[in-house]
């Protein structure tokens, strides 16, 4: 409900219009400078802000990790800077992605579907360059790749997807696996072209020549995770973690304290029931263990402890001498 001026508001107002304090038509313009965002209701934003936030905090730490991979198999300084996240629609993606493009399909394991990770070819012809002796210098090539380019581009584009598993260990347990190469754009259809998806853009630099490397993730595949994205959930899992660190503790200092009880078992002898019902005070029952033996110290039904025999202060006492498992026997 909108709200309603008394009539002193009114009155005031009034003044203020008559005196020139208040400019009416500078109230008018005002209200129309409000600037309003149109809204696509055929293509909803499903990414929530904080959530790319996070993936971008998730691939800044890939990327360092690349930069170092790269660095070692390439014996050349590289480095690798995240330059944006956003949602696209898989259709954009796949369009503006050149021909021919390596493309690498890995499952998003323990997730169900694939995601999708593309290098420039620009970075993959140096990298090739690098790795079979060349200077890695930037050629202008537009070319199918050979056989013997295409196993070197898999054995890198499998190690690259390897390393994608530590950054995402505080979201999720993954166990990420390349299915195969693609070079043509158009036979990586993984999903509907009209779907959402995160589109993680990271520069690479080798030496004089820099390229591309995008990750591409279905919305529908992280899905079931999305609310782990969020910098709300990260508080409270922290939160809780606390907590459950702090009753842990308090756990640990009750059972500390508890009473158990513990008992000395000297040893075992079977007799009849006959010989039972006829025991008299001064009879001797003859035990399967010699002096020598010592003692086992029971703890509830687990034979816990070894010890023996001794006095302490005028009354009877065992030493634990050793430790020792195993269930108790039956006798």
């Amino acid at each position: 409900m909108a709200e309603i001026l008394s009539q002193n508001e009114i009155d005031e107002l009034l003044n203020a219009l008559n005196s020139g304090e208040l400019d009416a038509l500078q109230m008018n313009s005002e209200a129309e400078d409000r600037k309003i965002k149109s809204y696509d209701f055929r293509r909803p934003d499903k990414f929530a802000k904080d959530q790319l936030r996070t993936m971008q905090v998730i691939y800044e730490n890939y990327s360092r990790l690349i930069a170092s991979y790269l660095s070692g198999i390439l014996r050349s300084f590289c480095q690798v800077d995240v330059t944006s996240v956003e949602p696209q629609t898989y259709y954009e993606f796949i369009n503006s992605l050149p021909d021919p493009a390596v493309l690498g399909i890995f499952r998003f394991r323990p997730l169900a579907g694939s995601a999708i990770i593309e290098v420039s070819p620009d970075i993959t012809y140096a990298i090739i360059d690098k790795m079979l002796g060349g200077t890695g210098e930037l050629v202008d090539l537009r070319r199918d790749f050979t056989d013997i380019e295409l196993s070197l581009i898999q054995r890198i584009i499998t190690e690259l997807v390897s390393i994608m598993n530590e950054p995402w260990v505080n979201v999720m347990g993954s166990n990420f696996r390349l299915e195969r190469i693609e070079t043509n754009p158009q036979f990586a259809q993984i999903i509907s072209p009209n779907e959402t998806i995160a589109i993680i853009t990271m520069n690479i630099s080798i030496g004089e020549i820099d390229g591309l490397l995008n990750v591409c993730i279905p919305f529908m595949v992280i899905e079931p995770i999305i609310d782990q994205l969020s910098t709300k959930y990260w508080f409270t899992s922290s939160l809780e973690g606390e907590r459950s660190d702090a009753q842990s503790e308090l756990l640990a200092r009750q059972i500390k304290d508890s009473d158990v009880d513990l008992t000395a078992k000297l040893g075992y002898s079977k007799i009849t029931i006959r010989e039972f019902i006829g025991l008299q005070t001064g009879d001797v029952i003859k035990l399967d263990t010699r002096t020598s033996d010592g003692v086992s110290l029971v703890i509830g039904e687990r034979e816990k402890f070894l010890g023996v025999i001794g006095t302490k202060n005028n009354n009877y006492a065992v030493k634990i001498t050793g430790i020792k498992g195993g269930r108790l026997r039956n006798g």
